[in-house]
């Protein structure tokens, strides 16, 4: 007797191996086919290698007709069948799971054509909506306009009960099934990978994605952006930055009058600490940003306020050698420091490190910071806008610039 095969009833089944499909043949030509082949209106729903099998070597083999209302039942027994299998690892069994929630749904569906009985049976339907349950379905009674549950399945809890494996296992499953490749997918199925492997791949898959569509946009967005647009107001403008480098008027209290020697305040006008701290940074940042901000020792414990003022957390820092002796109280002052500090979660776009000491010549110029540094804040920091806080001069291309003296 020829059976019927129905490729989305086989194709629910996770294959044998080449090694399991092997030894299930050498068992059935030692001891014949002694567990019968199910099927369904001709069907198999079961025992598809067996069926093989027994046509391949002349094997005889019995059926067992099973009795279903309708398609849908016959999909649900074989998924709940297959979870009985030893074989099948987590992987498995989650696709297996969110197929049964096909199952599940079209399920809750038919129930809403017989709910409360014939005088309901064709009564709109809606979803209340202080139910969290997708799979909460409700019926209205045209007549009084009573609202009854007719179907209530905690999916998610059912499923992972079922298949026997963790919701967030599932969970992980349902993303890779939409993204992952068929060669990570094979992969899985074959246990030459894990779930978390394959999620990790993805999700880091989607973060570069994000990431380069991201710059793209910053790049068309600055290919249009005219010269006189990058000096900007702090306190009028509507921008949000995500990358904030500063290098503030700090107040020495300190009045020298030696030539090169200290003496901020007869560079330039200075702003107390509360000052600096009062400036709008907070609402002119992004959610996610970072604070590249410089300071020298003798401010280092007063610069943490400012940090947590502007709404950033301190990371760490670069160590600017000077290389040129500079004049300082209690030693030669050869180091700057230029701290890091983040806004919610905004790590590099680029994982280069750097050196944490750079060696560059300090020049004659009081207080001016080499361009080196913002060429490697623009290396870590593919894309968002980013602006100079307290700035000299407009010295490099795309960056927003805030000062007296710009």
């Amino acid at each position: 007797m020829e059976l019927l095969i129905d490729n989305e009833f086989k194709n629910l089944i996770p294959p044998l191996t080449t090694e399991e499909f092997k030894q299930l043949e050498i068992n059935c030509i030692k001891d014949g086919i002694r567990d019968a082949i199910a099927t369904w209106n001709g069907y198999i729903i079961d025992g598809h290698n067996r069926y093989e099998i027994a046509n391949k070597n002349g094997l005889k083999y019995v059926t067992n007709e099973l009795v279903f209302e309708n398609r849908t039942d016959v999909i649900e027994w074989i998924i709940l069948n297959q979870f009985g299998r030893r074989n099948i690892n987590n992987y498995q069994r989650s696709v297996l799971a969110l197929r049964l929630e096909d199952v599940f749904k079209a399920k809750a569906k038919e129930n809403l054509k017989i709910y409360g009985g014939n005088q309901y049976e064709n009564a709109p339907c809606q979803k209340s909506d202080n139910i969290q349950n997708d799979d909460t379905i409700f019926g209205v009674n045209p007549a009084t306009k009573e609202t009854k549950k007719t179907v209530t399945i905690d999916t998610k809890k059912e499923l992972s009960k079922i298949a026997n494996v963790s919701h967030d296992t599932i969970a992980r499953v349902k993303k890779i099934e939409l993204i992952a490749s068929p060669e990570t997918k094979e992969k899985l199925a074959k246990g030459e990978t894990s779930i978390n492997e394959a999620y990790k791949e993805i999700k880091m898959q989607e973060k570069k994605e994000i990431l380069e569509n991201k710059k793209l946009d910053y790049e068309i967005k600055i290919s249009t952006q005219q010269e006189k647009d990058y000096k900007i107001d702090i306190y009028k403008t509507d921008k949000k930055f995500r990358v904030v480098y500063a290098d503030p008027a700090w107040n020495y209290n300190d009045k020298q009058n030696i030539a090169n020697l200290g003496g901020a305040e007869k560079h330039y006008d200075t702003m107390p600490i509360n000052n600096i701290c009062d400036l709008p940074i907070k609402d002119i940042t992004e959610n996610d940003a970072v604070l590249f901000l410089w300071v020298t020792s003798p401010l280092l414990e007063e610069c943490f306020e400012v940090i947590n003022k502007w709404g950033f957390k301190y990371k760490t820092s670069f160590i600017w050698d000077k290389v040129k002796h500079n004049m300082g109280h209690y030693n030669s002052v050869r180091h700057e420091l230029l701290l890091i500090a983040t806004k919610g979660s905004c790590t590099p776009d680029n994982k280069i490190l750097f050196d944490s000491v750079q060696s560059i010549e300090r020049n004659d110029n009081h207080s001016e910071k080499p361009i080196e540094f913002k060429n490697i804040i623009d290396t870590l920091y593919n894309f968002g806008d980013r602006i100079e806080l307290f700035s000299r001069k407009a010295n490099k291309e795309n960056w927003y610039y805030w000062g007296n003296e710009v």
